[in-house]
């Protein structure tokens, strides 16, 4: 079998064969699926590695007072034999996985071959093909736990214990220094306690991160904003509990505990980082400094972790089993989210790789799995994850009888609908304005009064059932649209629903059920920028072409204030999710056709992301969506070349086409303002309404985008291409 090892004298990482451990009783072999990376504690130990002989000695004051105790016992040349024998030898990683039970040990009924257990163990759960796992130290995985979730299990005891060790409780306020792995986990174990967190780390990413997973507020320890959400939160006394989850030589993270925990408040210490405690601060202030030590009481006990003696409930509630278990089960019913912490999922083939970047930096990261592909599959996730587009053939509803006016009803009337749809609509000929559904009467009755309606209402039902109403427009948060586009079409009116269509394949596959049901398929997703005229024009230009194109959309999307709803991804999907079917729509539309495979990949907390399609000429598109970028760049840029031609796109105020050396033609003015195409597309709905002629953007495309747009989350969860599989 496969193990990843590293000589701690050379820092050489290899990815060696090894005998296959055998399966002693007490416990079970495993069959690894994924195992996670510790991109603290085992970074730590690589770039030690790394090091000079002089810089081991520094970063390990602990080991050179061992050798020169040995020196004193044995004498300088069996001391120096012994060292370097130590040094000069393979010393295995990892310490957190979910695998297979392949083989079960006598004295062991948990659990049977096949099942999935997640696994604990500087010992026992390596980086490695097959590990012997003792009783112990091994929790079965509750059922739909994903096994790349459950090889959290170690880190998240980690961070439970550490939690236990400051016995929040429900009201306070804590402050987590340090927002890694750990101090992600931390922050979400906390919140879920129903306690305020506050986080400190100089990465804004990772502030940003935490902000999303449940902390009331972040921000860098060398600024005032951690201080000044501190004395806003607890009104100037200070936070109940410090958890120091940072690592590195600095004293900063206790000197800050100090400052910021109230009188007699408790300091946890779950990290390595350096402890010079300031006597006075916490002398003065009575501090109750506490150690969490790993996964929890059993930890380097052996009679506990290799000999399977478990202490009695009654006096040791937690162990680190017992903790290893709360953990998979917090996760598996979404108590504790850890999908977001993945940044990167490597095949354990590339493991060497894999560490040299992260080492270098060229990987930065929260949390990186190890995927092993053949097991992974067998543990419930395939190889080659596909996401499905279907198809569905109806026989269409008759068309509403012309010449009288289109009567639309709006449900929902927030920001967008107000400011990007009525104006638009209220000065249409032909366009009556029926009715507004809100789910509050005030927010109905302003957009009566605005807009015109003819009523305003929060009976959703009633515009259903209301046989003059044509069309229904859907404008509401992403969470229902879905949902509500089914109702719609159920109830047989043409449905203009905003972007997105759906947040999963479910929903999906719901409207299309609807719409098989019903025999209506006249529906519309405000794709809106294949409508810009400025776009229109710029592809006229640019011609047919013969050949494969390669497109590139840069999105300048910035980051999103705090508080906003599209942070909530547990109910509201994640942000790309929430718009990516614009750019993908995009570029569908130019490339004339529907893409084939999605691969995409994410930086730290998957705030940007870089979005492969590939199309069935061979043509790619690449969408580069980043919320990083500087508020005074353009939003949107896009270059399309083929066949020696390009187009280019700025920001829908300028087109160019280039052909050979020279410009074919530049967008002869700069429009007052951005056209993205609302109002033309609105146009075009309305007349396919009004004429019952074709919908302005065929279903079949509409599913396309959707079904590529569910495919990101997809291939971001798996770390490889996900192929869009037709069905009939």
């Amino acid at each position: 079998m496969k193990q990843v090892v590293q000589n701690y004298k050379s820092g050489e990482l290899a990815v060696l064969d090894v005998p296959v451990p055998g399966c002693k009783p007490g416990g079970v072999l495993v069959r690894s699926a994924y195992s996670l990376i510790s991109t603290g504690t085992e970074l730590m130990k690589v770039s030690e590695a790394g090091m000079s002989m002089l810089g081991k000695a520094r970063s390990r004051p602990d080991q050179v007072a061992k050798v020169m105790q040995s020196v004193a016992t044995n004498g300088v040349p069996a001391t120096y034999r012994k060292v370097m024998g130590k040094l000069d030898s393979y010393t295995p990683l990892g310490y957190s996985l979910c695998g297979v039970v392949e083989q079960v040990g006598a004295g062991i009924d948990d659990v049977k071959v096949g099942d999935l257990v997640a696994c604990a163990g500087n010992e026992h759960a390596l980086h490695a093909e097959l590990n012997w796992v003792p009783k112990n130290l091994y929790s079965p995985v509750p059922d739909g736990l994903a096994p790349r979730h459950a090889a959290f299990g170690t880190v998240g005891s980690i961070a439970l214990q550490g939690v236990r060790q400051g016995e929040p409780q429900l009201g306070e306020v804590a402050l987590v220094i340090g927002l890694g792995l750990i101090g992600q986990l931390v922050v979400q174990l906390l919140a879920a306690s129903g306690v305020r967190v506050v986080g400190a780390d100089p990465d804004p990413a990772r502030c940003e991160l935490a902000e999303r997973l449940g902390a009331a507020a972040c921000g860098d320890p060398a600024s005032a904003a951690v201080e000044t959400a501190v004395a806003e939160l607890t009104g100037g006394h200070g936070v109940d509990q410090v958890y120091l989850a940072a690592g590195g030589a600095s004293n900063q993270p206790v000197e800050l505990a100090a400052r910021l925990c109230r009188d007699r408040g408790r300091v946890v210490d779950i990290g390595k980082c350096r402890l010079d405690l300031p006597w006075n601060a916490y002398y003065e202030k009575e501090l109750d400094v506490r150690f969490s030590r790993s996964y929890g009481p059993g930890r380097y006990d052996p009679e506990y972790e290799l000999e399977g003696r478990d202490y009695p409930i009654g006096y040791v509630r937690w162990t680190e089993r017992r903790n290893l278990a709360c953990f998979l089960d917090l996760v598996a019913r979404g108590g504790v989210d850890v999908e977001p912490l993945v940044s990167h999922v490597a095949d354990f083939d590339d493991a060497v790789e894999t560490y040299q970047r992260l080492k270098d930096g060229d990987l930065k990261a929260v949390a990186v799995l190890f995927r092993y592909p053949e097991l992974a599959a067998e543990a419930g996730e395939a190889e080659a994850p596909a996401v499905a587009v279907p198809s569905v053939n109806v026989k269409r509803s008759q068309a509403r009888a012309s010449g009288t006016p289109v009567r639309l009803a709006f449900v929902g009337a927030g920001n967008y609908a107000t400011s990007m749809l009525l104006p638009h609509l209220a000065q249409r000929d032909g366009v009556e304005l029926s009715t507004v559904v809100t789910t509050t009467a005030l927010s109905a009755a302003n957009a009566q009064r605005k807009f015109g309606f003819a009523e305003a209402t929060t009976d959703l039902d009633a515009v259903l059932g209301d046989k003059s109403i044509d069309a229904v427009f859907v404008v509401t948060r992403h969470s229902s649209h879905a949902e509500l586009t089914r109702q719609a079409l159920l109830a047989g009116k043409t449905v203009f629903v905003e972007k997105p269509l759906a947040l999963t394949e479910d929903e999906l596959a719901g409207v299309l059920a609807a719409v098989k049901e019903s025999g209506n398929d006249r529906l519309q997703v405000g794709f809106n920028r294949r409508f810009a005229p400025l776009l229109q024009e710029a592809r006229k230009r640019f011609g047919a072409r013969t050949g494969p194109a390669n497109l590139r959309y840069l999105v300048n999307a910035g980051r999103l204030q705090h508080g906003s709803w599209y942070l909530q991804q547990g109910t509201e999907g994640s942000r790309f999710a929430g718009e990516g079917g614009h750019f993908i729509d995009t570029a569908s539309w130019l490339l004339e056709s529907d893409p084939v495979s999605v691969y995409a990949t994410a930086t730290s907390g998957h705030e940007d992301l870089q979005v492969v399609l590939r199309y069935p000429d061979g043509s790619t598109a690449t969408i580069s969506y980043v919320t990083t970028g500087p508020a005074g760049f353009p939003k949107e840029t896009l270059d399309l070349v083929a066949d020696g031609r390009a187009l280019r796109l700025d920001d829908f105020v300028r087109a160019t086409v280039y052909d050979g050396r020279r410009k074919r033609w530049v967008s002869s003015r700069l429009p007052k303002a951005r056209d993205k195409g609302q109002n033309a597309e609105l146009a075009a709905f309305v007349k396919a309404v009004r004429t019952g002629g074709p919908m302005p953007v065929p279903l079949e495309s509409l599913v396309a985008t959707t079904a590529a747009t569910l495919a990101v989350q997809t291939g971001l969860a798996g770390g490889a291409p996900v192929t869009l599989a037709r069905t009939r």
